[in-house]
């Protein structure tokens, strides 16, 4: 997840898309991908000037497509329990804002790699795993989207890079944080990461 093609990869074809009813997961993915890669590509939005504009569009798509309490409770794991009602609401919140800091700019310096979609994998009833890949000049990257259905509408909850997950790589960071402290440090540590936007 460290390298600019991969996150640039991840997010255009996966962290805004629009909602599409239950059906095929792979076909949701592949619809979604689709949307982004048309505001990427729209010729009104590459003057520097429309910068926010486009944010802005693959904000309002990002908010169909996501489920961030999906996402917010399996980065938390166990320690979601930890919180209560507010400090739940104030992570989702400032969680999602972080990833935006952390990829926004990299999407928008999308470059036409091209996305193949390979399978999906039924985990559960209600959860599927989408394969995908970046193809660029000299390599494939592996991207996985798994997503759940809620209330007939796929919605991802994490992103799988080169067999590394957000959720994981994520959980991770925050479990540290959690072991020696309570939910208000974490919470404070994520105000002041938005803050540095």
């Amino acid at each position: 997840m460290r390298r600019p093609v991969i996150l640039l990869s991840v997010i255009a074809s996966l962290l805004f898309s629009l909602p599409v009813y239950a059906g095929a997961p792979l076909d949701t993915i592949q619809l979604n991908v689709n949307k982004v890669l048309d505001v990427l590509r729209d010729p009104k939005l590459k003057a520097e000037s429309a910068k926010e504009a486009k944010k802005e569009k693959l904000r309002l798509i990002y908010n169909i497509m996501f489920d961030d309490v999906e996402l917010g409770k399996r980065t938390l794991s166990r320690n979601w329990n930890s919180l209560n009602t507010a400090q739940r609401q104030e992570f989702v919140k400032l969680f999602r804002q972080v990833l935006e800091k952390a990829y926004v700019d990299k999407i928008l310096d999308y470059t036409n790699e091209n996305i193949v979609f390979d399978k999906e994998t039924m985990l559960s009833a209600t959860q599927a795993e989408v394969q995908t890949k970046i193809v660029t000049a000299s390599k494939e990257i592996p991207i996985a989207y798994r997503v759940i259905v809620k209330g007939g509408v796929w919605k991802v909850y994490d992103i799988v890079i080169e067999n590394v997950s957000l959720v994981l790589n994520y959980r991770t960071q925050f479990n540290d944080i959690l072991e020696k402290n309570k939910p208000e440090h974490l919470l404070e540590i994520l105000r002041e990461k938005v803050k540095g936007q």
